[in-house]
């Protein structure tokens, strides 16, 4: 009979880890990006809505009703987590979209939810809080908009060919062949809500133009909705101001403005390629170490889940904003509900109005969708798996990124863990070590300059890691003098803007359930009568607990004493030591305020205070 009992808890514990495993996988679909034909039926259905008027997105004109971006509407948790825990049917499929209405009296920004997919019927309007509507104005730049932007620049540059031609040294923004000027645009576009003015830095056309500024900086107000009557309002050459290019040019021609000459360009040089420079002694006929899989991969992806090593989750890459992970186990036990990349900012500082004005915040400029292919043996290693990826923004169908997404496990190069017992008599008593390989997840945003490569890790001790690298280009502004105090020279007329990156994730954990508790912990010191010998003293470290009841006790501002360790426990949950299980949240980097709190900009990132 005990025989038979036992057997029942196994069969029991087996068969109800089997069934979880079966419900989560069942489960991924909820958070899978739309797919094509989900976003072709929404499409089609919401241009069958008579008083939208919706046409075309990339019609010329930008007095007009056109879908902006679609996504994902993500289910409620509590919708959700019927379907993982209980086996429940899904929740219907919804997609987010946001119009732009540009062809009203009163030009608006509109989100919808709209469902049921893959059958769209029905359609509601997404609320925020404070029902504030949306400023037309704030809407991100379109493909459109930049045509129009070229247009201008045409306009203004032909008025100022020749004083760009000497300045460059034969460079100019139109009829050139490999001596081009293009351009980058600053955000935000204005100094206050309402406004639709950008400052706009010309550039050598040359690989790398993000760092060959050429000293020539105009603030346009596009905020009509015909581009007829856009206006110069502003022009910054050699850091002088001018009302004009009209200003600008007549004193030039006169003489009274300084004339300057950028050195002669080099074909030859380095410096903005990546092509290695300097000496190195590495041999280049030789391949260096790769990454194999003697007998194949070892975890699992089907479709947006994937298992290994006790772990299983679901992700999906939000147009908006990036990578995102959802229903994240361990050995079958829910750790988090969601982990989920929202935003991330690069506030810059600096002496040209560009510069000063540089504050990208860049889901604006939907830095999900910015995912591009992956390079085999640079990006991920040869034998990862790669994932396409499908968006919809400033689009009329859906676009396929090739390999924007790979998956893949790897080894770490040191033991996850280790220990050589010595005999000491130069023999050893045993030696016992572990392997430590992770599992990656990871995809890159490309953000015009900047490229951002998004990892989670998946260590075989229930430990993820969230990352993010920033490589590519920096954003440099044209060299004065005074512009030291906001950064370093890089090249002879080019300045590495001083500026700061913040990163935002939503973190919803549910550790052993979804009662959990926030504390954090100190260390004390604490002076102690030695009690075996009672004449001395022992100072020593103690462990300080606070539990945190209320958010406004569990956030922590920049400048003030971060505690020690911070972690998440489920205070009716505890280990065979009776300790609370929990997990810590570890801070590998912490940035710093980018403006005083309250100050124009800094309250669309209340998030980062």
């Amino acid at each position: 009979m005990r025989l038979l009992c036992l057997l029942q808890l196994v069969c029991l514990a087996g068969c109800g880890a089997s069934q979880a495993r079966d419900w989560a996988r069942h489960g991924a679909h909820m958070f899978a990006d739309l797919t094509v034909p989900e976003m072709k039926a929404v499409r089609a259905y919401l241009h069958g809505i008579p008083e939208m008027c919706l046409t075309d997105a990339h019609s010329k004109n930008l007095n007009k009703n056109s879908i902006l971006l679609m996504e994902l509407h993500l289910p409620k948790k509590q919708e959700a987590l019927r379907t993982l825990d209980r086996g429940k049917a899904k929740p219907p499929r919804q997609a987010r979209v946001v119009i732009q209405f540009g062809n009203q009296s009163k030009p608006n920004i509109t989100e919808y939810i709209v469902g049921p997919l893959p059958l769209p019927k029905s359609h509601k309007v997404k609320m925020f809080k404070g029902d504030k509507p949306i400023s037309f104005e704030s809407r991100p730049i379109t493909s459109v908009e930049y045509d129009h932007i070229i247009n201008i620049l045409q306009k203004i540059t032909n008025k100022v060919h020749k004083l760009l031609f000497e300045t460059t040294g034969g460079f100019s923004f139109t009829n050139c062949s490999n001596r081009c000027l293009t351009f980058s645009d600053i955000a935000p576009r204005g100094l206050g809500p309402g406004e639709r003015r950008t400052w706009i830095m010309l550039q050598k056309f040359v690989e790398g133009y993000f760092i060959h500024p050429v000293g020539f900086e105009v603030l346009i107000n596009h905020q009509d909705l015909d581009p007829e009557k856009w206006t110069v309002e502003k022009v910054w050459y050699d850091s002088t101001y001018f009302d004009s290019v009209e200003e600008l040019v007549e004193k030039f021609e006169s003489g009274i403005v300084d004339k300057f000459k950028l050195p002669d360009h080099d074909e030859n040089d380095l410096y903005s390629t990546y092509i290695p420079r300097g000496d190195s002694s590495t041999p280049t006929d030789k391949h260096g170490p790769k990454l194999v899989e003697p007998q194949g991969p070892r975890y699992h992806v089907d479709h947006n889940f994937v298992q290994y090593a006790g772990w299983s989750f679901a992700y999906r890459v939000r147009s908006s904003a990036g990578l995102q992970v959802f229903d994240l186990r361990f050995n079958g036990e829910r750790i988090a509900y969601e982990i989920s990349l929202q935003e991330a900012i690069a506030f810059y500082a600096g002496d040209t109005p560009a510069a000063m004005q540089t504050k990208y915040i860049d889901a604006g400029w939907a830095m999900g969708s910015s995912s591009f292919e992956l390079a085999p043996g640079i990006d991920c290693p040869e034998i990862a798996t790669f994932v396409d990826l499908y968006h919809y923004f400033d689009t009329d169908k859906p676009v396929r990124h090739k390999n924007a997404l790979c998956i893949f496990e790897m080894t770490t190069a040191m033991p996850l863990r280790r220990h050589f017992n010595s005999n000491f008599s130069g023999g050893y008593n045993f030696y016992g070590g572990l392997e430590n390989t992770v599992l990656v997840l990871r995809t890159t945003s490309t953000v015009y300059n900047y490229d951002y490569i998004w990892d989670f890790h998946f260590y075989l001790n229930g430990v993820v890691e969230v990352k993010v690298s920033a490589t590519g280009y920096i954003h440099a502004t044209f060299f004065t003098p005074n512009g030291l105090h906001y950064g370093s020279k890089v090249y002879n007329y080019v300045l590495g803007n001083l500026h700061t990156h913040l990163i935002h994730y939503k973190v919803d954990l549910d550790i052993a359930g979804q009662e959990n508790s926030f504390e954090t912990i100190d260390l004390k010191f604490v002076n102690l009568t030695n009690p075996w010998s009672p004449k001395n003293f022992i100072v020593q470290s103690k462990l300080h607990r606070t539990e945190h009841k209320t958010e406004r006790s569990a956030a922590f501002r920049f400048g003030k004493k971060f505690p020690r360790y911070v972690q998440f426990v489920n205070p009716s949950q505890s280990n065979k030591w009776g300790h609370k299980r929990g997990y810590r949240i570890q801070f590998n980097s912490h940035g710093h305020s980018v403006l005083p709190r309250g100050w124009k900009e800094e309250n669309g990132i209340t998030w980062s205070r």
